[in-house]
């Protein structure tokens, strides 16, 4: 792209990414998994969302990332999105077996779990994985 490419891509970017905001403001929680060792989507991907009461994890929903490494559907609806602490857990040992890299026994990454709080049941919260074999990072994502 050039420089005057991007320049006339702006506004086309900030008027998507303004449409995307109104769309986020019922509330619900979604994800991206990115393959960065790959540098791709991690499509197929199992993904397990637990709601934390007190010392137990009550079972909410199971998804798999589609090609695009995100789910079809949001992870947690906007009738089920109340404030509280949740664990999404990312099966990465099998997402990695898949893709052929190299195994290990055990494997360094095998299930990715991520403890997070939702404060505000009106909010989009989007919590996006970057995963590679031997390391992975997240953040509160838009």
């Amino acid at each position: 792209m050039t420089a005057i490419d991007a320049v006339s891509a702006a506004p086309i970017l900030h008027q998507n990414n303004q449409r995307k905001t109104d769309t986020m403001a019922d509330g619900y929680l979604t994800t991206h998994v990115l393959d960065t060792a790959r540098g791709m989507p991690a499509s197929a991907l199992a993904i397990t969302l637990y709601r934390i009461d007190g010392d137990k994890r009550v079972h909410l929903a199971h998804m798999v990332t589609n090609a695009d490494g995100r789910t079809d559907t949001p992870i947690l609806p906007k009738d089920q999105f109340i404030p509280g602490t949740y664990e999404l857990v990312f099966e990465a040992g099998d997402y990695l077996d898949a893709v052929g890299t190299p195994p290990e026994t055990p494997r360094f990454l095998d299930q990715i779990p991520l403890r997070f709080g939702i404060s505000d049941p009106d909010a989009h919260y989007h919590v996006p994985l970057l995963l590679s074999p031997f390391g992975y990072s997240t953040y509160r994502g838009s």
